[in-house]
């Protein structure tokens, strides 16, 4: 290896690493954190219902430990009411920890299972006891016996009894989310479904137990500092620290730099160049881009990638991966990002006439298709 080659390896090595901590210190949080939380002013945030529910006189509290805390303390007595958004559960089924703390009196509620889509409209008002709920979903429940919310597709809130206490579950979990603020009876019915216990007390004239409510915040990243105290007390690191297998790591580790060192050699024998392995995939695809380019078929072009690009769209409006008709998607496209339906009744309607495009009109449709990709919620949030 000469010189020059030499340096370029170290330069190279010294950008990598560059770009490595320049991905660790500037990656973006995690959405997981916003989506469903308290602490989040964004759309899909729960800021402001935490608000309402203090300045209704009904405080919510913050849970920041795993659930097996909660069911352990014995300093938060029963009945409690913990709170669980965007929980992304495919089945309402709770672990046998959750069903026995369920049992014992408590209430459970889940905000965001996941149900199959329905020939129900996305955007839909009920009226409730506590006022109109607008509920942003096609998801329903057809097999829910105790209905809290629903249509004649089926339950948007269902709930399930287990010993003393209940489970509350809803097929979105924006029912109470930053972005309904204008809508009061969402955060009625959800401040409603927290303290019902408080509410059949009262039906039935029993003695009123107040509920202590509590939004489970764990789910979404954020931990008090007793738990990241005792994490980082049993990273890896410190684990093989206090085991004899430490020495062992760090024998191989210098055995490995050494392998390492002597296999790079400066002077040795002349190794012969692999042959690079072909890409048959890559290969067929830029082969089949070659035949289709002569042969102008623009309309296999556009209807291949036409399916696909309303499947991710359909995906990102968390409407399933079965082709729904244009109509039902312009409307879930109005109703989730406020654009105007002609922008992408503009590209289906391409897509749907089958015609031969130039090679310029083509790039102009799949330039429209990248346009409303930035509109989607998932790029904004």
């Amino acid at each position: 290896m000469t010189f020059s080659n030499r340096r370029l390896w170290v330069f190279c090595a010294i950008a990598i690493a560059v770009l490595i901590l320049l991905t660790l210190l500037a990656a973006p949080a995690n959405n997981k954190l916003g989506s469903g939380s308290t602490y989040s002013r964004a759309p899909n945030g729960y800021g402001a219902w935490y608000t309402f529910m203090e300045e209704r006189g009904t405080p919510v509290k913050r849970w920041q430990k795993p659930f097996e805390n909660l069911a352990k303390n014995k300093t938060i007595k029963p009945p409690i009411t913990l709170l669980r958004v965007n929980s992304q559960l495919s089945f309402p089924d709770l672990l046998t920890d959750e069903q026995n703390w369920v049992r014992q009196g408590n209430t459970l509620v889940i905000l965001g299972v996941r149900q199959p889509v329905t020939q129900a409209p996305f955007s839909t008002m009920h009226k409730t006891e506590t006022g109109s709920v607008k509920i942003n979903t096609q998801r329903r429940n057809k097999s829910a016996k105790e209905k809290r919310l629903g249509d004649r597709f089926g339950s948007i809130v269902w709930q399930q009894t287990i010993g003393k206490g209940q489970v509350i579950f809803a097929t979105t979990p924006h029912l109470g989310a930053n972005a309904y603020q204008d809508v009061r009876g969402n955060y009625e019915f959800l401040a409603k479904l927290v303290t019902q216990s408080e509410v059949r007390s009262q039906e039935s004239g029993a003695k009123i137990i107040p509920n202590s409510v509590w939004v489970d915040e764990y789910i979404h990243g954020y931990k008090d500092a007793e738990v990241i105290k005792r994490q980082q007390q049993q990273d890896i690191f410190s684990y093989l620290a206090k085991t004899p297998v430490f020495p062992a790591f760090v024998q191989g580790l210098i055995l490995l730099l050494v392998a390492i060192w002597a296999g790079n050699r400066r002077f040795g024998k002349p190794t012969t160049l692999a042959v690079p392995v072909v890409n048959n995939s890559e290969a067929y695809i830029q082969a089949l881009a070659g035949v289709l380019q002569k042969a102008e078929s623009s309309e296999f072009v556009v209807e291949v990638l036409g399916k696909e690009e309303q499947l991710q769209l359909q995906k990102a409006l968390f409407l399933g991966q079965e082709q729904l008709d244009h109509q039902s998607l312009v409307n879930a496209w109005v109703q989730q990002t406020g654009r105007p339906a002609a922008e992408l009744e503009q590209v289906l309607l391409l897509q749907s006439r089958k015609r031969r495009m130039s090679e310029t009109d083509l790039l102009r449709w799949l330039g429209k298709w990248e346009e409303i990709r930035r509109h989607l919620p998932v790029y904004k949030h």
